[in-house]
């Protein structure tokens, strides 16, 4: 089960910085040093990035957008005023590019939300290296990248959290997903290893694991969405997901959240969820 929208095909690598229209500065700092907390967030041109960011911009954070699309990124900025970084995580460097602007912009960064992804679907045995190496490249090894350059500023700070969107995929496995799977439970392993090596430096780790999501993510993965269960859910369910895990600093949030009980069951009965997946998934 797939989750999140492709951030768009344009690579662009050179940052600008989006205008604040008067009136949308944030409301109140969340932070005792008088300016608001500042977040970054990935995959954010439309679907779940877009819908978080529209999210962390109500809560009055200061935000640095990056996607591969920067029309779409630039127009996501006009509802969440915030500093844009269009570039392809993916190209080498980018991930430090992007860290240095976010730090240069803001001087600190208290969140990274982690959003971008892409997908394909059919067999893995068809699947071209090109796709294979696409979706092991953005969903996985550029997250790890930006968390590298990320994460020593805020253990530095003493503070900071990293939210990671994984997938219900990463999780059980899903038919037809082979690597899309693998990457995203590659994604949660780290989310849970880099949990324990933080512990007690004040920076935490989230993941957040959607099932369907209703974005433009199927349509670009070049299959639709054709089951009838289960039902896709708005990306700013997702958002949502991602705000209670900020605020109330949880480890891991299925959305919607009986999709834990698949992953339960997975885990205490492996035999039984198999032949069950056999037939079903």
């Amino acid at each position: 089960m797939s989750h999140a929208s492709r951030a768009g095909a344009a690579d662009v690598s050179s940052p600008w910085t989006s205008a604040v229209p008067a009136g949308t500065v944030p409301r109140a700092p969340a932070d005792g040093s008088g300016r608001p907390r500042a977040a970054l967030v990935t995959g954010a041109s439309s679907g779940i990035g877009a819908a978080v960011a529209r999210r962390l911009s109500a809560g009055g954070w200061r935000l640095i957008l990056n996607g591969r699309d920067a029309g779409r990124l630039c127009r996501v900025a006009e509802h969440a005023p915030a500093d844009v970084f269009p570039a392809d995580l993916a190209r080498p460097g980018a991930e430090r590019r992007l860290t240095r602007f976010a730090l240069d912009r803001t001087g600190r960064l208290d969140l990274l939300v982690a959003g971008a992804g892409v997908g394909w679907a059919g067999d893995f045995t068809t699947m071209p290296p090109r796709a294979l190496e696409e979706v092991v490249g953005v969903d996985l090894l550029a997250t790890l990248r930006l968390v590298r350059q990320v994460v020593p500023h805020m253990v530095a700070a003493g503070s900071g959290r990293v939210v990671l969107i994984g997938s219900l995929a990463g999780t059980v496995a899903v038919r037809g997903e082979a690597v899309y799977s693998a990457a995203k439970a590659g994604l949660g392993a780290f989310a849970d290893a880099l949990r324990y090596e933080l512990r007690g430096s004040g920076v935490g780790v989230s993941l957040v694991v959607p099932g369907v999501v209703d974005t433009p993510f199927f349509d670009r993965r070049g299959v639709p969405y054709r089951r009838a269960w289960p039902r896709p859910v708005p990306p700013e369910r997702v958002a949502d997901a991602v705000w209670s895990a900020v605020v109330r600093g949880r480890d891991e949030v299925y959305v919607p959240g009986w999709l834990g009980l698949p992953a339960r069951v997975r885990g205490a009965a492996p035999g039984l969820y198999r032949r069950l997946a056999a037939v079903f998934g």
